[in-house]
């Protein structure tokens, strides 16, 4: 009896045991996925499993990488450019011991981008990926497991109405993050938005090619949309195989959104 409770409270500890999405707030919306197109997912697979500490899943023919709060997806497509040049320049997590995540990375011979105070004051830094996956991290040293998503940033000229058009769609409010005031939140995941002095191209095809929010009652949630003038791109349709239902559409600034219900149960 005794190893059996040392075996579950191990389980409880472990990361990978506890990487799931986060509950969804009273709208019944959380932070859900990444889609990546990658011109090899056996090249990008080790990296997100061995240096940010992912647990590799199969969402049906989908390969994929879970984190405590996302899940990161891919499709095997040469993306036609990286996500830098799109509104979707980036996405984050916070990481527990950031130096050893350096130090492990530069002995693999990745180089490291910019390492810098970040806008909450905590050491931060870029990486990019193969296929050109800009991800940032920050470090938390009171994280309990040692990667958690933790942010998604677009950049626009219309940075301030597309932080609006978020709030108003998923009915969120405007909370900064740190010295960024033009900010808001879903569960397991902060949304910021900022300004960018040259154009940048929508996200379908590129190395981010959208973003996902998974969803309670997306049926409902996909027709109060409509009604409000959101045209999808792929309406409500469930996926019996799966145990997944989704929807696409995209945000004015050109990022294709997929609504999710049943992914948080992978």
């Amino acid at each position: 009896m005794r190893y059996l409770t040392l075996l579950f409270l191990a389980m409880l500890c472990s990361g990978t045991t506890l990487a799931q999405l986060a509950t969804p707030d009273e709208s019944g919306i959380a932070y859900g996925h990444m889609h990546l197109n990658v011109s090899s997912i056996d090249q990008h697979l080790p990296i997100w499993t061995e240096h940010f500490g992912g647990e590799e899943i199969a969402i049906g023919p989908l390969r994929a990488v879970k984190f405590p709060n996302m899940i990161v997806m891919f499709a095997e497509q040469t993306p036609t450019m990286g996500s830098r040049e799109t509104v979707m320049d980036h996405f984050g997590f916070k990481v527990r011991n950031i130096q050893r995540f350096i130090d492990k990375w530069e002995a693999a011979g990745f180089e490291m981008g910019r390492v810098f105070t970040g806008a909450e004051g905590q050491i931060n830094a870029y990486v990019t990926l193969p296929d050109g996956v800009y991800v940032e991290l920050q470090e938390d040293q009171g994280l309990r497991e040692e990667f958690t998503g933790y942010h998604v940033h677009y950049f626009t000229s219309q940075y301030e109405e597309l932080l609006d058009w978020y709030v108003e769609i998923f009915g969120l409010e405007i909370r900064p993050r740190g010295t960024i005031a033009t900010t808001t939140n879903v569960p397991g995941s902060n949304l910021s938005f900022g300004n960018s002095n040259s154009p940048r191209a929508p996200t379908l095809g590129t190395a981010i090619d959208h973003v996902g929010f998974e969803i309670t009652n997306l049926e409902d949630f996909c027709r109060s949309l409509a009604e409000r003038g959101i045209e999808f791109e792929v309406p409500y349709r469930e996926i019996e195989a799966l145990g997944l239902a989704v929807a696409f559409f995209t945000d004015p600034s050109g990022v294709r959104i997929e609504l999710t219900e049943g992914l948080d149960a992978f």
